[in-house]
Parts: C-alpha cells; structure tokens; sequence
C-alpha cells in the first residue's frame, strides 16, 4: 500500500476544497435567472429585497448544500464498501444497498405512511440488503469477486421488485415515486440533515482511518496487528448502510458517485484512507453538486434527475474499472 505522507496531502485537499468552492459558486449563479459573480458575495450576506436574493436563499443555495451533502455521504458510503471488500468497484448502488433502501421507502409511499417513516425504514432496506448481499456471497467459497457479481444479481433483483411496486401505484401517485427513483433534489431544501449526517459519518470514518489502512494488507496481517476485524466489518456494514440510508431518504436512488469520487482520488493520492476519506468527501459532493446544476439547467425550465446524468457519467467509468480489473485475468 503506498503511503502518502499527510503533509504532502495538504495541497491536494485544499485544491479539493477550493474545487468545491469553485461548483458551489457555479451553482449558485447558473440557472434560469443568472446571477453575475459580482453580485453574488453582497446577495449572499445582505437582503436587498430583491427577486436574486430570494432565488439564491430559498432554492438554490439550500439545494445546492443539500447536493454536496448528499454527494459526499455517497461518496463516504463509497470509500467504507470498498474498504470492506478491498475491492474498488463496489458501490452501494451497485451492490444493491441503494436499492434494497428505495425497495422500503417506496413501500412506505405505497402504504400511505408519513414522511418521517422514510428515513428508518431506508436505513432497514439497506441493513437488510447489507446482511442479504454478505449472507449469499459467504455460502461457499467466499471471495470479493463473488461478492461483487452477487451484489450485481442483488441490485437486478431489487429493480425487478421496485417495478412491481410502482405497478401497483395509484396512477396519481406514480409521477413523483418515478422522479425520485430516478434521484430528485428538487424538494432536498433542507440542507441541515444532510450535512450533519456527513459531518458525522466523516468524524466516525476518520477514527477508524487506521484500521482500515490495516485492512488493506488482509484480515490475518490486520488481526495480527491488533485490529478486531469482525467489529470493524460490524462497524462498516452500519456505518455504510446508515450513510446509504440517508441519501436516499433524502434524494432517491443516486448512482455511482460513491463507485467514482473514491477512484479518481485514488489515482491522485493512493490508498491512504485518512486522505482518502476526506478527499472523497470533497469531490463526491463537487460532483454532485455540478450534476444538479446541469440537471436543472440543461433543458430548461423543465429538469432532469440528477441520478440521470450521475449513471450517464458513472456507466462508461465502471465499464473502464471492470475492464481494468478484470480484462486481464483468464
């Protein structure tokens, strides 16, 4: 495992800051009304009565925070699922955690229940395909290949059944369930949620940094060097499921952010999670916080989902993974 002294890092994630600051600002000036940057920094803190100042703090600066938040809880999801298999295609969307959690949330909004339900029974889909997905690929001989070709199978299953939800819907229903399956940030205006559930999965995944540094050399080196590898995949699997959870509570069923962020940082900065956890962070919700501003601009006054153009993106770099990982073995 390459180390990466955290000073030489330094640079980087103040670049990945800087990105995020960069897409914010482009958020928040892009859209139906543009608003030049030399305006923005004086509607931002002063309330000049006008129409910009309200665009900028009623819909898209709440929205905006609500996609970093949201990319960079899937991001931080990423980086635990692949740290658990030690393999950098997992994914909770690809795995099927994303979808065993929008199996139970549209369930609930078929069963008419309130909307605070959404976040537990999201959480319980995705323990359930965490424990469903672990509990097939350990029949037999268990390898990550196993487990990742088993997620693949879980997720197809997980689709097959949120179909058969959705036609069972009343028709006046169906519109909204369909958009935010798709990933939806329209109604994400509350970005206080989001970013505290990141600000505390961050904290817990930097305390377990080390750890899982230690995983990468295997379970036998980690536990010989005092790590209590069954705990820490405990950890993991609620950590991941919980953060899994909550993005889709939030904004639907949005895909590959957490299969890319961690990636393109790996090529920058190698396999060092006290970097990479951060980092991740950073560019996950850069990213999603430049697909949203697309999504609601590209087409104009109408908008995409987000998780539309997040899979259009994701699906040719999973593609170039696999390939990477696997075009060379018999």
């Amino acid at each position: 495992m390459p180390r990466h002294p955290l000073r030489k890092a330094l640079p980087l994630l103040f670049l990945l800051i800087l990105l995020a600051a960069v897409c914010l600002t482009l958020s928040l000036m892009i859209g139906s009304v543009s608003i030049p940057a030399s305006d923005l920094w004086s509607l931002l803190w002063h309330d000049d009565g006008s129409v910009q100042y309200r665009i900028i703090h009623e819909l898209r600066l709440p929205r905006t925070l609500s996609a970093f938040g949201v990319g960079g809880v899937l991001a931080l999801a990423g980086v635990l699922m692949q740290a658990l298999l030690r393999n950098p295609l997992a994914d909770p969307y690809i795995l099927g955690v994303s979808g065993g959690a929008a199996v139970a949330v549209l369930g609930a909004m078929l069963l008419g229940l309130p909307l605070a339900w959404q976040a537990p029974m999201a959480f319980g889909g995705a323990l359930a395909s965490t424990l469903l997905l672990f509990a097939l690929a350990h029949h037999g001989n268990w390898n990550t290949s196993r487990l990742l070709l088993t997620g693949v199978v879980l997720a197809a299953g997980w689709a097959a059944l949120i179909s058969f939800v959705l036609s069972l819907s009343p028709p006046m229903q169906l519109p909204g369930m369909l958009f935010w399956l798709m990933g939806d940030l329209s109604d994400a205006l509350h970005p206080g949620l989001p970013l505290v559930i990141l600000f505390i999965g961050l904290v817990i995944a930097l305390w377990l940094s080390p750890a899982l540094n230690l995983a990468l050399l295997g379970s036998r080196r980690a536990a010989a060097l005092g790590v209590e590898i069954r705990h820490l995949h405990i950890m993991i699997y609620v950590l991941a499921s919980l953060l899994t959870a909550a993005a889709v509570s939030i904004a639907g069923a949005i895909g590959f952010i957490g299969l890319i962020a961690p990636h393109m940082l790996r090529l920058l900065a190698g396999s060092d999670h006290r970097i990479l956890v951060p980092g991740a962070v950073l560019i996950g919700g850069s990213l999603l916080m430049l697909a949203d501003t697309a999504a609601r601009t590209m087409i104009a006054p109408m908008q995409l989902p987000v998780g539309v153009l997040t899979a259009l993106f994701g699906v040719p770099v999973f593609l170039l993974l696999l390939n990477k990982s696997y075009g060379g073995r018999s």
